[in-house]
């Protein structure tokens, strides 16, 4: 099943100087359907990259286990690593979608995080095949990062329990992420206050 695009998700992610849909985001195919436009799928990938550093600089200390609430008939919940976990789905996601070649562009130039000039060095390209390559690779992902059934990696407040939980009814809604296990003793005072 192909996923619906709307104006109002590429809006804000289009580029306004973009010649191809005008800052709309949107384009329309040759049988009348709305597809994203080029621009708005590259800044998608660079959303989900930007938070993919952000995950990797972070602090190992400062990386925390946070209970989820699944939502469901059975209200199950899980302990995770949600930065952990983003970092290992952007990297096999990103394996398993792309070329032997476009992926070694892709660990060089954004994993390993070499200038244009040292992966043009080491890879034996010139710099406007690399830079169609780099494009071609932020299309690609950005599309499969939003289109990724069930659970795709954008949008990132969908990834790390924000908008997901609060449309699901049913779903149980912690005020934090503290597990509270009820203790019958707790209500007899262990000291009497003078």
């Amino acid at each position: 099943m192909a996923m619906e695009w709307t104006r109002s998700e590429t809006l804000a992610l289009a580029v306004n100087t973009c010649t191809q849909c005008h800052g709309l985001g949107l384009r329309i195919g040759r049988r009348g359907k709305a597809s994203p436009c080029n621009c708005v799928l590259r800044g998608i990938f660079r959303a989900c990259y930007a938070r993919f550093r952000h995950c990797a600089e972070k602090e190992k200390h400062m990386s925390k286990c946070a209970l989820e609430y699944l939502p469901g008939a059975k209200h199950r919940s899980t302990w995770g690593r949600k930065d952990e976990e983003y970092c290992a789905d952007f990297i096999l996601i990103s394996k398993r979608m792309l070329t032997p070649e476009e992926y070694r562009i892709f660990r060089f130039h954004f994993l390993l995080g070499a200038d244009w000039k040292l992966c043009c060095i080491q890879l034996k390209m010139d710099r406007g095949l690399f830079f169609h390559a780099i494009y071609r690779i932020e299309q690609t992902l950005g599309r499969t990062f939003r289109e990724l059934q069930p659970y795709g990696l954008y949008p990132l407040d969908e990834y790390f329990g924000g908008s997901a939980m609060k449309n699901d009814p049913n779903a149980i809604r912690p005020s934090s992420n503290v597990l509270a296990f009820p203790n019958p003793r707790m209500e007899v005072p262990l000291r009497k206050v003078a």
